[in-house]
């Protein structure tokens, strides 16, 4: 099937103001919370012996780390969100752990966490995918 240039280029348009409409939605109080509680449920469900369990994939190494503080600012990255929370190492090196969370019908879910690489959060964000929720 062959679409003409201009109609592609208007479904384009189309989505992206769809996509930026949405993201431009403020997150409501509830929301912010039922986020909030999402990451808390994810690192409770995933905790071992009261640490948070890291694999190392280059040296396969295992580091278990303590949860000590979720940070308050929510970031939107399109439909989805991202909360990050700090954690101590053992030997009480801060470690920075990102949640990514997408809605689940009227709820909540993390489908990525992201340990100790706040580079990759920094990209999304200098190329305008990933911002502060409003």
């Amino acid at each position: 099937m062959k679409f003409a240039t201009s109609s592609l280029a208007g479904i384009a348009t189309a989505a992206v103001l769809a996509v930026a409409a949405h993201a431009a939605t403020p997150v409501t109080m509830a929301e912010k919370t039922a986020l909030q509680v999402t990451m808390q449920q994810h690192i409770d469900r995933a905790l071992v012996d009261g640490r948070y369990r890291r694999l190392d994939l280059k040296t396969g190494a295992v580091q278990a780390l303590h949860p000590v503080t979720a940070h308050p600012m929510i970031l939107r990255m399109g439909d989805h969100f991202v909360l990050c929370a700090d954690f101590r190492d053992g030997g009480g090196k801060a470690v920075n752990v990102d949640f990514y969370i997408a809605r689940r019908g009227a709820s909540f879910v993390v489908f990525q966490s992201v340990v100790d690489d706040r580079g990759a959060l920094e990209k999304l964000m200098a190329a305008g995918k990933v911002a502060r929720a409003e």
